[in-house]
This record gives structure tokens, sequence and C-alpha cells, in this order.
């Protein structure tokens, strides 16, 4: 059983592990995105544990580690027993097996990734504080949340070369990006968009990074729409979320892209993302790990930011961008 001082010390530190003392019903995974200086090379992978609601056997618990190439689209699902796994819960600090995780760097000994590739500036995480406890803000301390997530680093510089399928390929001047989830399971429907590439109008690179999810939130018996959008650039951390009543103008899904505008207090940010095919990766449902969602590393967003004013802060598109939609995302749009 989870203690209360694990609880509290888990709301302070979002990037470690916060399934200590819990057995059964329960998911983790950080997602640790690599891409090259020329973004020739774009890779996401995914360490995490998962603790199912079988029998006291427990055969459906296992660590694993998701690879994803995102240029190809190509994924790989790399079981481990559950007693490979190993991660702090004070900080980022993770092992499964060979393969090792933290504010460092990583360590990979896996089929299509072998080598180690170190960070060369600090991780920069959403800032935790007593009013905001991360990026869900005061929704991150309800503990019957379905879902936990958390900003790990919106960018953080890379050096170092990987095997890849045995070619040797090199990620120095490369850029790195950290994020996590938590939980009993994936929301029932939900769109999730990353890029810390943006390149302005001219082409040059903007230094940006967005984050952005909006999804079927169950709530005391209900559900509502809630989202969580951060747009970070020019030194400062933009947010528009439902608990800081931001309001969705817009929201489309349809084959082809989503279009997604909100207003808040750091004034409006309207963001079009071209969909694209993608390799499917494994999410926790309450039983099992599925192989469901389609998940690419080469979507593209247009992203405009405008003061209250109507003063353009911030036009261009993201690349290499993380891109999911997936559920039922007729309930999303309907809520």
């Amino acid at each position: 059983m989870r203690t209360l001082v694990d609880y509290v010390r888990g709301v302070r530190h979002p990037e470690a592990f916060h399934g200590r003392g819990v057995r059964r019903g329960y998911f983790e995974g950080w997602y640790i995105k690599l891409v090259s200086a020329d973004r020739s090379q774009r890779w996401a992978v995914i360490p995490g544990v998962f603790r199912g609601l079988a029998d006291a056997g427990g055969e459906r618990d296992e660590a694993f580690v998701q690879v994803l190439d995102g240029l190809s689209g190509r994924s790989w699902y790399h079981r481990f027993d559950p007693t490979d796994f190993e991660a702090a819960s004070d900080r980022f600090d993770v092992r499964v097996g060979g393969n090792t995780f933290g504010p460092s760097g990583v360590t990979l000994d896996l089929p299509q990734l072998r080598g180690s590739i170190r960070y060369t500036t600090d991780l920069d995480p959403w800032p935790v504080t007593l009013r905001e406890p991360g990026i869900m803000g005061w929704y991150g301390l309800v503990p019957f949340m379905e879902c936990f997530h958390g900003i790990v680093s919106f960018g953080h510089g890379l050096t170092g070369e990987l095997s890849v399928e045995g070619e040797t390929r090199s990620f120095d001047g490369g850029r790195g990006y950290i994020e996590k989830d938590w939980g009993k399971a994936f929301p029932a429907g939900y769109v999730w968009m990353a890029s810390n590439h943006i390149d302005a109008p001219d082409g040059s690179d903007t230094g940006a990074s967005l984050i952005g999810s909006v999804a079927i939130i169950p709530w005391l018996g209900g559900s509502f729409r809630g989202f969580i959008v951060g747009l970070k650039h020019g030194g400062r951390l933009h947010r528009w979320t439902t608990y800081t009543r931001a309001r969705e103008r817009r929201l489309e899904i349809d084959d082809t892209h989503v279009r997604w505008s909100i207003e808040g207090r750091d004034g409006l940010l309207e963001l079009e993302a071209e969909r694209v095919r993608g390799g499917l990766l494994h999410a926790p449902l309450r039983t099992a790990m599925h192989q469901r969602v389609e998940e690419t590393l080469d979507a593209r967003i247009t992203l405009r930011h405008r003061d209250a004013s109507g003063r353009t802060l911030l036009e261009g598109t993201a690349h290499a961008a993380g891109l999911e939609v997936f559920g039922d995302t007729d309930r999303l749009l309907g809520l």
C-alpha cells in the first residue's frame, strides 16, 4: 500500500517513480525523445512498468522498454520481468534490464539501439510549486485521478553515439525531451502533441517547446474534457489549462488534421497539426498493455501565439513532432 509519505513525495517529484507499494492496477512510463542535430534520427524510448489486475500469480505484470523509429514508423516492444525494473521515488533514476535513464543521460542495450547519450544541458522541467505542483496543477493533488502526467524536461542538449541497427549514428548537438505518465490507465479518448523543434517562417530555430493534450477525464461518476497546453519561448512558460480557466475556442479532429485554438490569460494560441501515419505503441488498459496507440514523430504543427492585444508573439512550424489521436474522439468532442 502506498503511504502518505510516498504520496507527498510524489507530488513534489513528478519525475520520480510513484508506484512504490502499489501491487495491482497500475502503470508508469517515461517518454524519452532523442533527435539528432540534423533531425535525420528521431527516436522515442519508453521505459516503464505495468501491474495488471490478474490473480495473485501476477502473470500480467511486466516491465518494458518500447522503441519508436520516428522516421519509418516502426516500433518494438521489449518485455522484461518485473524484477528487472528499478526506479527511485525521489528523483529521475530508472533501470530496466541493462537500460538506464537519469538526469545526465541514457544507456541503451536493445536490439535496435545500443550505446550512451549524455545530456549537455540541465533538464528543464515544468515548475513544481505549492500553488501549481507540476503540469496538472491542483488536479495533481487528487489521488483518484485515472492518469497523471509530468514534464521532466522541455528540452536539453545531447551528445554521444548510438548503434542504430548496427550503424553508428551521432547525436552530437541534438535535442532531447522527456515526459511521463502514471496511474490506472490511459484516457478513453485523447489528443496529445509535443515538439521542441519549432522553426520560424524564415526557417530559423525559435528554441521554443510545445506540449499539449486534451482528454476525457473521469470525474465523480461523470466525465469532462480537460486540457493542458504549455508553450515555452522567450524564457517564459505560457499556460492554457482547465485549472487556469482557459477556454477552448475550437477543437476539430478529422482524418488529416487536428485544429485547436485556446484562449486564456496568456493570450490566444492557434494550433493545426497534420496527421501522418505512425507506429503502434502499447498503452495501459486496466488488465494489460495493449498495442493500440498510433504515434508519429513526423507530424507538423503550425502555431501562432498572440497576446490580448492581437500582437503576434510567436509564429512557426513544429517539426519532428509527436502526435497521438486515440480512442473515442466523438465522445471527446461532445463533452
